[in-house]
């Protein structure tokens, strides 16, 4: 829509850039005086729209962007060759406008969000307790999460401190949500016995690989925040990475729950922060994506209210997941110390074995550790050793301990269990 008086201005702006147009008269009223139509190649969007900005051309005139399905039109195809060129640099990423539109129309209602994260939890903490890879992920998909993580990205480059704040606040909702869901409905399956007594959630696969996070949450995390962000700048539909953002925080979320409810405190901090530092590197990287790709607000005298507050908000995301990475930093040395340790101690154990008995044989070996602060120590170490039958163990516990402590070089306690290999 023109404005009165800017119909010459913008007739000159769209000749100069060589864009094909149709300009019609506006006679519903005297504040517009035409209608401006054109087709534009996707990276020259942001360009044209600025010229037409400069032109007086801003928000407060409508403006409305749609997708074309082809254009034929050979003065089209030379605007596509003159910007060819940016649209190798620039990715064809589409404008401001349209990024914060995309952003809008992915934040759902207050209540549509918050059921859906309610289903999206209860059936991911149905497929935790299940052992259930096919049921969490099935939770991922109805997810409304992505929204949100992006909003809060693109209200800071674009110095919209609304949109940033909305953003926030439906993450820490939906996490809070997700979480007390996740907890309710594992409190009521414990309580009404809708699983076996005596069950352990650690023994489940779904469930344990949630307790001990290493840095490598942080690649998907990342990884997540990225492909989040891409997907709405260059247009392509979001559900799938929609589903990404949902891996790193539905399942955890509901770890969280079921720690609460089963009363496992190393769960909870565990999948707890697993979720805070995805939550935290989500955001980050889909922020330092959306700068470096030069998003920036509309009128140039907010450039710097918008670069403040990047630089502030990058600053607290990078604290936050650094005091976050001490655990996970933590918890994946202790992973390389207990493997290391455990194949040092099955070497040890092996050679002793041979070296008492040709016949003895190494069948199985536990390591029990203990502590609280990563690295764990060593405390047990049970060794089964299959024996010919009528023979004896008598001394190989003090010769596997001799041999275990000089291994690792620490005191541990070794018991030895002998089963009787009978072979025909």
């Amino acid at each position: 829509m023109i404005p009165a008086g800017k119909r010459a201005a913008v007739i000159r702006a769209l000749d100069d850039e060589g864009v094909d147009y149709v300009v019609t008269d506006e006679t519903s009223g005297r504040e517009y005086t035409a209608v401006a139509t054109f087709p534009l190649p996707t990276a020259a969007v942001e360009p044209v729209l600025e010229r037409l900005r400069e032109a007086g051309i801003d928000e407060s005139t409508y403006t409305v962007i749609i997708a074309a399905e082809t254009v034929i039109s050979r003065r089209f195809e030379a605007l596509e060759d003159e910007y060819e060129e940016e649209a190798d640099h620039a990715g064809n990423y589409i404008s401001r406008e349209e990024l914060q539109a995309k952003a809008d129309d992915l934040a759902s209602g207050l209540r549509t969000y918050v059921l859906m994260t309610v289903i999206s939890a209860v059936i991911a903490t149905a497929g935790l307790l299940l052992d259930s890879p096919a049921t969490v992920v099935g939770s991922m998909v109805i997810a409304p999460l992505i929204g949100p993580a992006m909003s809060a990205a693109i209200g800071t480059v674009v110095d919209d401190e609304e949109m940033f704040r909305r953003g926030v606040r439906m993450q820490v909702l939906g996490v809070a949500v997700a979480i007390a869901a996740a907890t309710l409905f594992a409190f009521v399956l414990r309580t009404l016995a809708l699983v076996p007594p005596g069950t352990d959630p650690l023994a489940l696969a779904e469930v344990s690989e949630r307790l001990a996070p290493n840095v490598l949450v942080l690649v998907v995390a990342i990884g997540a925040g990225v492909a989040g962000i891409l997907s709405l700048m260059t247009g392509v539909s979001a559900t799938l990475v929609g589903v990404m953002i949902a891996v790193a925080l539905i399942p955890p979320a509901a770890a969280v729950g079921i720690g609460i409810a089963f009363r496992i405190p190393r769960l909870v901090v565990g999948a707890g922060v697993i979720v805070a530092v995805n939550v935290l590197s989500i955001n980050l990287s889909a922020l330092v994506m959306l700068w470096y790709e030069e998003y920036r607000p509309q009128r140039w005298f907010r450039e710097d209210n918008a670069r403040a507050a990047f630089v502030k908000r990058v600053a607290v995301l990078v604290a936050a997941i650094a005091v976050l990475s001490v655990f996970l930093g933590g918890v994946t040395y202790d992973s390389y110390v207990a493997s290391t340790t455990e194949a040092d101690i099955r070497t040890a154990a092996g050679d002793e074995l041979a070296a008492l008995d040709s016949e003895f044989e190494l069948l199985e070996l536990e390591v029990e550790r203990s502590g609280t602060v990563p690295p764990l120590s060593t405390e047990r170490v049970i060794v089964t050793v299959g024996a010919p039958p009528g023979g004896g163990v008598e001394g190989v516990a003090d010769a596997l301990d001799r041999r275990i402590e000089a291994t690792i070089g620490t005191d541990v306690r070794v018991e030895v269990r002998l089963v009787t290999i009978d072979r025909a």
